[in-house]
């Protein structure tokens, strides 16, 4: 999930979370983009679901995100989330909506590729602050490439976004890696921009705590031309995976 270049992001709902757990420790294996912003071309399995959940700390800020999604056809993966933001010495609020869809045109498979598009729109009702249910618009095509069986998988994010609030338009894209570590921990890096603030990058380790169903997550991430204590940002994430219904 390529989510938005304001990250901080971490989910409170760790009830839903382990609901989500208890139900889904068996089943077909699954893949994750989480902790990465450069999506992955890959989507859940057909008829089942997972639930992406995260926190991310920069400069006092802290985020709290929940993105459930799931794939009701088989070959469409709806995601609709949001997050909560609380400021040093502010309440806590409602600070990002979420809503995307995303396909594949061709799936993964080891020492091969796989292409896909995404669509979505995300409101801020902070900075949209008509009442319009509808905020920013975007759409990348993500691909990813595996090597030695998927020990080393690469991906390449190419799209657009249109930014409401200044009616602009962006370019967007994303480089980054998965290399496999051991059984079950992979290392992850990548390079990646969004609009005019320009590029940052982010590194980070991911675990199956219960392979391909519970994983657990860590990034550091920094604005990649010039550093600055206001771009830094650490995350920790939660992602579970249900079975197929």
């Amino acid at each position: 999930m390529l989510f938005p270049l304001r990250r901080v992001g971490g989910a409170p709902p760790l009830l839903c979370a382990f609901a989500l757990l208890l139900c889904g420790l068996f089943g077909k294996p699954a893949h994750a983009a989480r902790p990465m912003v450069t999506d992955d071309a890959r989507i859940v399995e057909p008829k089942s679901c997972q639930l992406e959940t995260w926190l991310q700390y920069r400069l006092g800020d802290m985020e709290y995100w929940a993105l459930p999604g799931c794939n009701f056809t088989g070959n469409l993966e709806i995601t609709f989330g949001g997050a909560l933001t609380k400021g040093f010495r502010q309440p806590t609020l409602l600070t990002d909506i979420l809503f995307q869809g995303k396909t594949m045109f061709k799936t993964l498979e080891p020492n091969s590729w796989s292409l896909g598009l995404a669509l979505g729109n995300l409101r801020r009702p902070r900075v949209h602050s008509d009442r319009s249910p509808v905020g920013d618009f975007y759409l990348y095509m993500p691909a990813s490439f595996a090597f030695f069986e998927e020990l080393l998988v690469v991906h390449f994010n190419g799209g657009w976004r249109y930014e409401k609030a200044r009616r602009g338009h962006h370019l967007r894209w994303g480089v980054g890696f998965e290399l496999q570590l051991s059984e079950h921990s992979w290392l992850m890096a990548e390079a990646f921009s969004e609009d005019s603030s320009g590029a940052f990058f982010q590194v980070g380790l991911r675990l199956w705590l219960v392979p391909e169903r519970v994983q657990v997550d860590a990034t550091l991430g920094d604005h990649l031309e010039k550093s600055r204590a206001q771009e830094r940002w650490f995350s920790v994430g939660l992602r579970l995976m249900s079975p197929a219904w």
